[in-house]
């Protein structure tokens, strides 16, 4: 009996062997891309144009790429919002920072940047395994699908750039380390700066909004033009 388990056993033996050896070579060079942040996005960006040249040469995996743009912004989402909500901090009574002698607070992501880089390479990487299969390739209008995406990302970044507004904190770094909140700056007057950077964002953001509805409505009204011209009775 022992025998008839090690002969099945030993075949297993070398694949998990060289599974082991892959996942370590893997983490290594991955621990060592860790402090190339331009290499890496660079990266990130050829493999994203790989698969938008294969979505467009094929001319079809539409649903892929909008689980992908939920998936995207769902990542994003997690990338600009802290650590620790503020809002969660204000029921537990801890509050932030509005004094200069309250306690300094550095922003704290609650996605990290790596962990964020790594999502999205590996989201598109599996979203162009799977325009080479037939079974994902379902029919719909991705009008539709691009539409109510934009919709739901002006929404999504609406809110999230409120957020931001409320508790006064700018998730990017700007030549310097950024803080959930400056004591110095809150005490004599709110973050004039952000309130600046986000009004003109959101701006563009409905102004863009505003573009897609216009092209949207100039196609479908041009469509049923030509419908009803097509359709009208001859003599």
């Amino acid at each position: 009996m022992e025998g008839v388990g090690a002969d099945g056993a030993s075949p297993m033996a070398p694949l998990a062997k060289w599974r082991d050896d892959f996942s370590r070579a893997f983490q290594y060079y991955l621990d060592r891309s860790t402090p190339h942040t331009m290499q890496r996005w660079i990266g990130t960006l050829a493999v994203a144009s790989i698969y938008v040249l294969r979505v467009y040469y094929v001319q079809g995996f539409y649903i892929v790429s909008y689980g992908l743009g939920i998936y995207l912004l769902n990542l994003l989402i997690g990338f600009l919002s802290p650590k620790v909500d503020p809002e969660l901090e204000a029921l537990d009574g801890a509050s932030l920072p509005t004094k200069g002698s309250d306690e300094f607070k550095p922003f704290i992501r609650r996605l990290p940047e790596f962990k964020f880089w790594y999502a999205i390479t590996k989201a598109f990487c599996v979203a162009f395994l799977m325009t080479f299969f037939s079974v994902f390739d379902v029919p719909v209008f991705w009008p539709i699908l691009l539409c109510y995406w934009v919709v739901l990302f002006v929404l999504t970044m609406k809110r999230q750039i409120l957020h931001m507004i409320k508790y006064k904190y700018i998730p990017f770094s700007l030549g310097k380390q950024v803080s959930l909140v400056s004591p110095a700056i809150l005490q004599q007057r709110p973050c004039v700066g952000s309130d600046y950077f986000m009004h003109h964002y959101m701006v563009l953001l409905m102004f863009a909004r505003l573009i897609l509805s216009v092209l949207f409505m100039q196609k479908y009204t041009g469509k049923r033009s030509s419908a009803s011209s097509s359709g009208s009775p001859r003599d």
